[in-house]
C-alpha cells in the first residue's frame, strides 16, 4: 500500500493510502473521470449522440464542475468511491461551504429528504438531512404512523460515523436522486446514533430511529460508495411510472 497521501482540492480532500498513487498535480475533475478501458466508440442503437447545438454550447461554455447543481446519476465513477474525510480545520474555509451550500440548495430544489456529497461530484464526507412540515403534510395518516415518520430540522455532518442502537430491521419502499425514476423495497436498521462535526466544525451526535434513521442510512451508504440497489429485495425493483406506460 502507498503511503503517500493524494491531495485532490487544496487543504481540504485528501485521500490517504492510495493505490496506484497520482501525481499531486492531479485535479479533482481527473479524478472522479478515470480513463476507462472500454473504447470510447459504441455501436448501441440507442446511443445517445451529442446534438449540433450541445456541441456550439460546450464551445462557448465549459461543461460544469463540481460541486454541481444536478445529482449525478448511477454510472458516475463518483457514486461509487469511498468518500474523503474533511480536514477538521477545512470545514469554515469557502471549498467546504461552498459545497454545504450547494447540497442543501440543491436538495431542496429537488424536494428530497437528503443528499451527500459525492451525489454533487464531490468524494467527501459530507451529508444533509431534512424533513420540513410540508412533507409530513402530504403524508397521509397511516404511512406517516407505520414509517415513523417526524420532521427533521436541517442537519449537516461532516465525517459521520454510524453506530446501531437497534439491530432489528424493517422494510420500506425507497428511492434516490441518484437513480432517478425508480424505486425497491430496502431493509434498514430500526434505530441508529450517528456522531461528527455539524457546519460549524462543531462536535454533534444524534440518536434517531424510524423515517429519519433510514434516510440518514441512506445517505451513510452512499458515502461509502454504496447505493441501495446493492440492498434491495430485487424482486421489488419498479420504475415509479410504469402505469403510465400503460395508458
Amino acid at each position: 500500500m502507498n503511503k503517500q497521501c493524494l491531495r485532490l482540492w487544496p487543504s481540504v480532500l485528501r485521500i490517504r493510502d492510495c493505490k496506484p498513487f497520482l501525481p499531486s498535480t492531479t485535479t479533482l475533475s481527473q479524478w472522479q473521470r478515470p480513463v476507462s478501458n472500454v473504447p470510447a466508440r459504441t455501436y448501441s442503437t440507442n446511443m445517445k449522440v451529442r446534438s449540433y447545438l450541445q456541441y456550439v454550447k460546450r464551445k462557448i461554455k465549459s461543461a460544469p464542475t463540481p460541486p454541481y447543481s444536478h445529482v449525478c446519476q448511477v454510472g458516475d465513477p463518483v457514486l461509487r468511491s469511498q468518500a474523503a474525510v474533511v480536514e477538521p480545520e477545512t470545514i469554515q474555509g469557502p471549498e467546504v461551504q461552498k459545497v454545504i451550500k450547494t447540497l442543501v440548495a440543491v436538495m431542496r430544489k429537488l424536494e428530497c429528504v437528503g443528499l451527500s456529497a459525492p451525489q454533487i461530484g464531490v468524494p467527501l464526507r459530507i451529508l444533509a438531512l431534512e424533513y420540513p412540515k410540508k412533507m409530513l403534510e402530504e403524508s397521509s395518516p397511516a404511512s406517516t404512523e407505520a414509517r415513523g415518520i417526524v420532521t427533521v430540522p436541517l442537519r449537516i455532518f461532516v465525517n459521520p460515523q454510524l453506530r446501531i442502537l437497534d439491530s432489528r430491521t424493517v422494510t420500506f419502499q425507497e428511492a434516490c436522486e441518484s437513480i432517478s425514476g425508480y424505486s425497491a423495497s430496502v431493509p434498514r436498521y430500526v434505530s441508529v446514533e450517528v456522531t461528527g462535526l455539524n457546519e460549524k466544525g462543531e462536535s454533534v451526535s444524534w440518536q434517531v430511529s424510524g423515517w429519519p434513521a433510514r434516510i440518514l442510512q441512506h445517505e451513510m451508504d452512499h458515502l461509502n460508495g454504496v447505493l441501495y440497489i446493492d440492498r434491495m429485495d430485487s424482486k421489488t425493483f419498479i420504475n415509479v411510472n410504469w402505469e403510465e406506460y400503460n395508458e
